[in-house]
C-alpha cells in the first residue's frame, strides 16, 4: 500500500539525481522501465562507457558521504547506495564488469532487450529497426572491454567461452530468436517499407551475433584459462555483490551440506506419501507418468500459469499480505526464445505494462508437468518477484527513484522467492505430496548450488560421495544429479551457470537464509505483537536494499513498535 506523502530530503535528491545519471547512460534500463527515450540506441559497453558509468558513482558516494540522515527512510537510502555503489566501484577497479559467461554478459543485454519493446505500432518496429542496426557496433564495445579485462588477468573461463560461443549461435539458427522476431505481428497493418527496413535490420543484427560466435572462438577463446575456478579473494567480492552481505564462506560450504542432507531426508518423507516404501526417484517417475499433473502444449502451460497465479493472489491478500490493487495482476507469457529459462520482468514505472513471468520453452518440449513447476509460480509470481518488486515500485510516496528501480539486490529478491516458496508451504498450499516433492526438488537444487559454487570457487573439498579431493565438472555432475531430479540438458546448463557466475546461484538459498532468520529474529523481538502480513509489509516496503542493510531496518522498526 502507499503510503503518506514524504517531504524528499537532501539524500533523496541526491539518490534521484544518480539514477536520473545512471539512466542516461543506460538506454536498455529505460527499455526495462518502460521508458520511451533513446529506444532505438544501446548502452556503451567499451571501456569508454564502463569507465564514464563509474565516474558518476565515484561522484555520488563522494556527495553522499557529506549529508546525513534526517528520518529512517533517508538512514536506509545512505546506507543502501553506500554498499550497492561501493560494490560497484570495487567491481570496476577490479575489471570484473565484463563477465563471459553462458548466463550474463553484454551480448545477453544486447538480445534480451527486445523482449520488452513494444510491438503494438508501425513506429514501434521503426525504432526496433534502429536498434537492431546498432547491435554491430554494441557488440564491438563489449569485445574492447574484454580484452581490457583479460589485459588486467581477469580472464574468462575455457568452459564459458565456449558456452557462449554455442548460444551465439543458437540465437541465429532458424526458428530461433531472430526467425520469431521476423514473424512477430502484433501490429498487422505494417507498411511494405516498414516491413523491408525490419527484415533489413534483422539481417544487421543477426549477422552481428554470427559474427560474435567467431570472434569468441577467434579472439577471446585464446585469452581464456582452463581454470574454472575464480579463487576466494575474488569469490567474496561477487559474493557481496549477490548478497549485500560478508559471510564466512567455510562456514557456509558446511551449511550447504548440511542443507542438502535435510531437505534429501524430507524428500524421502514425501517419497514414502506417495508411494509406501519409494524412493525418491522411484517417487518422481510415479508423478511423471500420472497424467493429472500433466500439461500438453505451451498454451495449456500458459493458462495453467495465469490461474495459479490469480489464485494466489486472491488467496494471500489480506491473509498474508496486504496487496495493492494496481500490482494485483500478474501477466503470464510463454518467452521468444528457447533456452529453457523461467524469469519475470517487473511492471513499467507507470504499471502500464504489468510485472509478467516469462517462460523460454525449449525446441520440441510439448509436455510439462505441474507437480515440479507449482513452486516456481510461487517462486516468480506471487508471493515471489511480483510481490517484491511490484510492492516496491507503487512506493512512489515514500522511496526515491534510485530506491524503488535503481537497486536490486539478488540475494535480497533471489532469497525472497525462495522464502516465498517455503512459506506457500508453511500455509498449505504445498500440502499435495506431488506439490511438495516439487519444492523440496528446487530446494535440494538450490543448496546443491551452495555446496557446488562454493567448492568450485573457492577450492574446498569435495564431499566423500564423489570421491573428496578437488571439484571437476565430472564430480559435478555426479553430485547434481545425485540429489537433483533434473533433465540432462537443464543440469548442464545449471552446473555451467555455477562454474560460470562466481556468487550468484548461491545467493538464492543464502539469501532465504537470512531472510528467515530476520524473520525469526523479528518474532523474537515481537513476540506475541508478531504478526505476518505486518512483517511482510515493512520488509518488502524497504525494497530491493543488501541483506545486512535490510536486516538494520526492519530491526530498527521492530524495536521500536514492540
Amino acid at each position: 500500500m502507499n503510503s503518506s506523502p514524504r517531504q524528499p530530503t537532501d539524500i533523496d535528491a541526491l539518490a534521484e539525481q544518480h539514477f536520473d545519471r545512471m539512466l542516461r547512460l543506460s538506454p536498455i534500463a529505460m527499455t526495462n522501465l518502460g521508458i520511451n527515450e533513446r529506444q532505438d540506441e544501446y548502452d556503451d559497453f567499451s571501456p569508454a562507457g564502463l569507465a564514464e558509468e563509474h565516474a558518476v558513482i565515484a561522484d555520488t558516494l563522494r556527495q553522499l558521504r557529506q549529508l546525513e540522515p534526517v528520518d529512517p527512510v533517508d538512514k536506509v537510502t545512505k546506507a543502501a547506495m553506500l554498499e550497492r555503489l561501493g560494490v560497484d566501484a570495487e567491481l570496476h577497479l577490479a575489471h570484473e564488469r565484463s563477465p563471459v559467461n553462458g548466463i550474463v554478459s553484454g551480448l545477453h543485454d544486447i538480445r534480451m532487450v527486445y523482449d520488452m519493446m513494444p510491438t503494438g505500432s508501425g513506429e514501434d518496429w521503426q525504432t526496433i529497426a534502429r536498434r537492431l542496426r546498432n547491435v554491430p557496433a554494441t557488440i564491438d564495445g563489449w569485445f574492447e572491454s574484454v580484452a581490457d579485462a583479460a589485459a588486467h588477468e581477469v580472464r574468462p573461463a575455457t568452459r564459458q567461452v565456449r558456452l557462449l560461443i554455442e548460444q551465439c549461435e543458437s540465437w541465429v539458427s532458424d526458428r530461433n530468436f531472430f526467425d520469431t522476431l521476423g514473424a512477430t505481428s502484433t501490429y498487422r497493418e505494417l507498411s511494405d517499407a516498414t516491413r523491408a527496413e525490419r527484415s533489413t535490420a534483422i539481417s544487421v543484427a543477426r549477422h552481428g551475433f554470427a559474427d560474435a560466435a567467431t570472434r569468441l572462438a577467434d579472439e577471446v577463446l585464446p585469452l581464456a584459462t582452463e581454470v574454472d575456478g575464480v579463487g576466494q579473494q575474488r569469490y567474496q567480492l561477487h559474493s557481496r555483490q549477490y548478497l549485500g552481505a560478508t559471510i564466512d564462506l567455510a562456514e557456509t560450504y558446511a551449511w550447504g551440506l548440511d542443507q542438502v542432507a535435510r531437505i534429501s531426508q524430507l524428500m524421502l518423507e514425501t517419497a514414502d506419501r506417495i508411494q509406501p516404501g519409494a524412493s525418491v526417484k522411484e517417487a518422481i517417475a510415479i508423478l511423471d507418468a500420472d497424467d493429472s499433473y500433466a500439461l500438453h502444449g505451451t498454451d495449456a502451460l500458459r493458462e495453467w500459469m495465469q490461474t495459479t497465479a490469480d489464485a494466489a493472489v486472491e488467496g494471500l491478500s489480506g491473509s498474508a499480505f496486504d496487496i495493492d490493487p494496481a500490482i494485483a495482476r500478474i501477466e503470464c507469457m510463454i518467452a521468444p526464445t528457447t533456452d529453457g529459462g523461467i524469469y519475470y520482468t517487473g511492471p513499467s514505472e507507470d504499471l502500464s505494462r504489468p510485472g509478467r513471468m516469462w517462460w523460454s520453452v525449449p525446441p520440441g518440449v510439448q509436455r510439462f508437468t505441474s507437480w515440479r513447476e507449482l513452486t516456481t509460480v510461487f517462486h516468480e509470481g506471487v508471493p515471489g518477484h511480483h510481490l517484491q518488486i511490484a510492492q516496491t515500485m507503487v512506493q512512489s510516496q515514500t522511496l526515491n527513484r534510485w530506491r524503488r528501480m535503481g537497486c536490486w539486490v539478488s540475494g535480497h529478491g533471489e532469497g525472497w522467492a525462495l522464502y516465498s516458496e517455503w512459506l506457500m508451504a508453511e500455509l498449505g498450499y504445498l500440502d499435495d505430496p506431488g506439490s511438495r516433492m516439487g519444492m523440496l526438488d528446487s530446494q535440494t537444487m538450490r543448496a546443491v548450488r551452495v555446496v557446488i559454487d562454493l567448492g568450485v570457487h573457492c577450492g574446498f573439498e569435495a564431499p566423500g560421495e564423489v570421491g573428496g579431493g578437488e571439484w571437476t565438472f565430472e564430480k559435478a555432475w555426479d553430485y547434481f544429479n545425485s540429489h537433483v531430479s533434473m533433465e540432462p540438458n537443464m543440469a548442464r546448463y545449471e552446473l555451467n551457470r555455477y562454474f560460470g557466475w562466481p556468487g550468484q546461484a548461491p545467493s538464492y538459498k543464502i539469501g532465504q537464509r537470512l531472510w528467515e532468520e530476520l524473520r525469526e529474529r523479528v518474532t523474537d523481538v515481537e513476540g506475541d505483537n508478531f504478526d505476518l502480513v505486518s512483517f511482510h509489509r515493512r520488509a518488502l516496503n524497504v525494497g530491493s536494499v543488501g541483506l545486512d542493510v535490510l536486516r538494520a531496518a526492519v530491526l530498527d522498526g521492530a524495536t521500536s513498535s514492540s
